[in-house]
């Protein structure tokens, strides 16, 4: 339990979960990946207030911390709609940094404040808090069932979380007919944007390997420098596409460049650079392996390459879903929200395997900064649009 609320005090008077209580609780625990400190036992307390049936999965591997998640389902029938979202949030930084205590959940000037407020700890309170809702204006049952997916380890290698925890659903009758993640998806305010899809990313590390030697005898050595120079010129003489109906164009970003050589008289033996690929939906991890070793071997110079996809690109095409999703928004603020593929990767990469998935969530001007924050007024009408949601798909 967050310190300072009783678990009675997360609830108004008429029953319904105060969704702003709700977050101060969840940040006052200090969750950095990969401990959870409280949350997850905060979160299911609250689900189990409402009916839902718990389970908490642990996983770990070999050279990984262990990972404590969570799975919550109320209902059997379909459709099954899903919420997932993590419990972790990334480390402060310096201290001095902040004006407040990254952990104290302060309320101040309509302002709630703390490390994981945006991302996303005030996203999971508002969608209890509009199940809560939900439940209270359906006693009498609803179609299909809601569940929660949420893992702690989202913020870190994601290895012993979402993917592990989906295996485990899929084994056991659970995979729902779509996904809703509460990731921060508005640039600067609410309803401007949903997420149905996310480019991939492709990392690789080249390398260049030649013979140290002294700068004044460099038939004795052989510079490795001027032959990655050569190679990453190869690389950004192409364009890889001009983007597609849903994605931008894919970029390729050279990322550092080290020779390990703090010496003027001396030649590096070796020289490394790493580069990223943020790729769209015309690319694959495999294709693009291809496309980058073509253009390095047609430059002649010897080199090693590892690669690492953390993710392929994906598209939850619109339709139903998304409708829903974007009918809520605009029914609350106005507006109807851009659907986007645009921003880094999520663990929505993992569920786009199983089912439908889109995000929607709080502003996110500030996650992983100091100082932290979302403004009360959004929360609530957050929980009024995840509410609106759960109506559109299941009332």
């Amino acid at each position: 339990m967050g310190r300072d609320h009783a678990f009675a005090d997360l609830f108004a008077p008429d029953g319904c979960l105060d969704a702003a209580a709700f977050a101060q609780s969840l940040i006052r625990c200090p969750s950095v990946t990969p401990r959870d400190e409280g949350a997850l036992d905060l979160l299911q307390s609250v689900l189990d207030s409402l009916g839902f049936s718990c389970h908490r999965l642990p996983f770990d591997a070999p050279g990984t911390a262990r990972v404590d998640n969570l799975f919550a389902r109320l209902g059997s029938g379909a459709p099954h709609m899903c919420f997932a979202g993590h419990t972790d949030v990334v480390p402060v930084g310096h201290p001095d940094s902040w004006q407040v205590d990254p952990f104290g959940g302060l309320i101040e000037d309509g302002v709630l404040m703390g490390r994981g407020a945006a991302d996303m700890k005030g996203a999971i309170a508002a969608f209890v808090a509009a199940v809560s809702d939900f439940l209270a204006a359906h006693k009498g049952g609803f179609d299909g069932s809601i569940s929660f997916l949420v893992t702690g380890d989202e913020e870190g290698p994601a290895i012993n979380g979402t993917v592990k925890v989906l295996e485990w659903m899929a084994a056991n009758g659970h995979i729902p007919d779509m996904c809703l993640v509460g990731e921060p998806t508005n640039p600067s305010r609410l309803g401007e944007m949903v997420k149905i899809g996310r480019r991939g990313s492709f990392n690789a590390r080249l390398t260049v390997c030649g013979h140290q030697g002294h700068v004044a005898y460099p038939h004795l050595a052989n510079n490795p420098i001027p032959g990655l120079v050569r190679l990453l010129e190869a690389l950004g003489r192409d364009q890889l596409d001009q983007g597609t109906a849903h994605f931008q164009p894919s970029n390729l970003e050279i990322t550092n460049i080290e020779v390990g050589n703090s010496a003027t008289n001396v030649i590096p033996g070796k020289a490394e650079a790493a580069f990223n690929i943020r790729f769209n939906d015309l690319h694959t991890g495999d294709s693009l392996e291809h496309w980058v070793r073509t253009r390095l071997d047609a430059v002649g110079v010897p080199y090693d390459l590892d690669i690492t996809v953390s993710g392929d690109a994906f598209l939850t095409p619109p339709g139903p879903f998304s409708d829903a999703i974007a009918g809520a928004i605009e029914a609350r603020l106005g507006e109807p929200p851009a659907l986007s593929t645009t921003g880094g990767t999520s663990d929505a990469r993992f569920i786009k395997n199983y089912c439908p998935v889109a995000e929607f969530g709080l502003v996110g001007a500030t996650m992983h900064k100091a100082n932290e924050c979302v403004s009360l007024a959004d929360l609530a009408a957050l929980r009024d649009i995840y509410g609106d949601i759960l109506e559109r798909l299941l009332a």
